[in-house]
């Protein structure tokens, strides 16, 4: 066998992918606040690239009058100008005052934007634009600040730093309080034990337990709490409710949650009555005491595309052009810097910014009409949402629209996410409306499970106390319906509503029912 060189040449096909290629996509599955963040940071990066400012848009229109033979517009006669005051152009002080029934000194200084002075023995107004150095058209004069009268927002620990200063002023206890209060989360509640803060400070657990059990008698009620059931505890004794009875009620949480009111009246050594009376009243206590200091405002989801009927009963798909970042290229910027470059470096900078710039403002283009023909695809499948409600949702799923757009099914999932639609309904993600399919009973059309989910919340939600639906009623009652489904499907959609059992629920019914009629005995 014999080793021999020889040089070949083959021909193959390979997807590379190129750094504008990954760009792409990445830009594809952003959500709007992380564009505009990438955006933000290509704009400060590249030199040619520049923010596109909205066109004003004109607020009024502005009609064109008419012209007559001798070049006066109509209803007008030639140099005439027209006066917005009756009588003469420039009356006198009394004729206005009259006119307009006040007096001009009432006028609030600071909203006229010109001063009226008299002129010519007090006979004739002259209305001037006030000099420079005045109040209400000044430069120079300090003008209000506004950003002072805001408020800041208190924190939940500058809220208890504050109390624990008028609480003590040891300066042992302040600083064992401070690292307390430091520990706190954002519900309110400390999540390290006694014993580990005492042996990071280095002091004896019972002072750490004394100066924990002060801070817990701060302002929320409840703060500083271990765990729930003390949470509880601490707003019940505030209130001067933590009796025997509730104490016993409190440690069994999970009696509660599990809504055993046989267990809870036995325990608890009470009636129904007394037993829904201190159900209430658990209810009605704060779980998180410290969710309503420097809570975070809430993110409203802001639609990439919206959704309108239009006349003819068709549906309307647009780009949310608000959402949608905008960047040039500066073409005569890159034209007058390229020339006064004469170093290679500086020009093969140039040149890769105008590459970039170039290719990011095509794939926003390209990104914007992606979004837009996926969303166009999900409303023309999904009409029967639009139409009537979740109950007409279909099964969806990636595939089938990828195959009717032309698309591959990866792209269209990046599409599909931290992307939402605007709709009459609500403004839902993308992704709502990819569901899985429910088979229908004896050969009927598959049904979504968004929509098997929205009607056993319906079912559940009417019943009656002597009729509470068990989970294989609910699978009678579905495939009666048409939809063929099995029980643990429709205990899993139970689950994820947060709907209890049917035990647990003919519990409360029982024990509202039971309260009721005592109520009516006693009356």
């Amino acid at each position: 066998m014999s080793l021999v060189q020889r040089l070949e040449v083959r021909q193959g096909q390979a997807l590379v992918m190129t750094p504008q290629l990954l760009q792409a996509i990445k830009l594809l599955q952003l959500s709007q606040l992380d564009l505009a963040a990438y955006v933000e940071a290509e704009l400060e990066r590249n030199p040619l690239l520049e923010r596109a400012e909205p066109e004003p848009s004109a607020t009024h229109e502005t009609a064109e009058p008419t012209y007559g033979e001798d070049g006066s517009a109509d209803g007008f006669e030639a140099g005439e100008p027209e006066s917005w005051l009756p009588g003469e152009l420039n009356p006198s002080r009394g004729e206005i005052e009259t006119d307009f029934d006040t007096r001009l000194d009432n006028v609030f200084p600071d909203e006229v934007p010109v001063q009226a002075r008299e002129v010519g023995g007090g006979d004739m107004l002259s209305l001037t634009p006030p000099p420079y150095g005045s109040t209400g058209g000044s430069f120079d004069a300090e003008a209000p600040d506004f950003e002072a009268t805001l408020t800041a927002e208190t924190s939940l620990r500058d809220h208890l730093a504050g109390q624990l200063e008028l609480a003590t002023r040891d300066p042992r206890e302040r600083l064992i309080g401070g690292f307390l209060i430091d520990a706190v989360d954002e519900a309110g509640y400390l999540r390290e034990s006694v014993e580990a803060v005492a042996e990071r400070l280095g002091a004896e657990p019972a002072i750490v337990a004394r100066i924990l059990s002060l801070v817990q008698t701060f302002d929320p009620p409840g703060i500083a709490a271990r765990d729930l059931a003390e949470c509880l505890a601490i707003q019940l004794r505030e209130r001067d409710r933590f009796d025997p009875a509730m104490q016993a009620l409190v440690s069994r949480l999970d009696l509660v949650a599990k809504r055993d009111f046989g267990a809870l009246r036995r325990l608890c050594a009470v009636d129904d009555e007394d037993l829904v009376d201190m159900l209430g009243e658990i209810r009605r206590l704060d779980p998180k005491p410290g969710r309503a200091f420097g809570s975070h405002a809430a993110e409203v989801l802001i639609p990439d595309v919206f959704v309108r009927a239009a006349p003819d009963g068709s549906w309307l798909v647009e780009l949310n052009s608000e959402a949608l970042p905008r960047v040039l290229v500066n073409q005569s910027y890159y034209a007058r810097v390229v020339r006064g470059a004469t170093a290679d470096g500086d020009k093969a900078f140039l040149s890769e910014a105008l590459q970039n710039a170039n290719w990011l403002t095509r794939s926003l283009e390209q990104r914007a009409r992606t979004i837009l023909k996926v969303a166009t695809e999900i409303v023309r499948q999904q009409d029967g949402f639009f139409m009537y409600g979740v109950t007409h949702l279909r099964p969806l799923n990636l595939k089938t629209v990828a195959e009717a757009i032309g698309m591959h099914e990866s792209t269209v999932s990046r599409v599909t996410s931290n992307k939402a639609i605007g709709t009459s309904r609500g403004t839902l993600e993308m992704k709502y409306f990819f569901t899985a399919a429910i088979p229908g009973a004896a050969g009927a059309a598959a049904h979504s499970s968004e929509a098997v989910r929205h009607r056993i919340k319906q079912l559940v939600d009417g019943e009656t106390p002597n009729d509470v639906l068990s989970d294989d009623a609910l699978v009678q009652k579905l495939r009666g319906e048409g939809i063929d489904i099995a029980r643990r499907t429709v205990a899993k959609y139970r689950e994820s509503l947060r709907i209890p059992s049917s035990i647990e629920r003919r519990r409360e019914h029982f024990a509202h029912g039971s309260a009721h009629h005592t109520a009516l005995a006693l009356r």
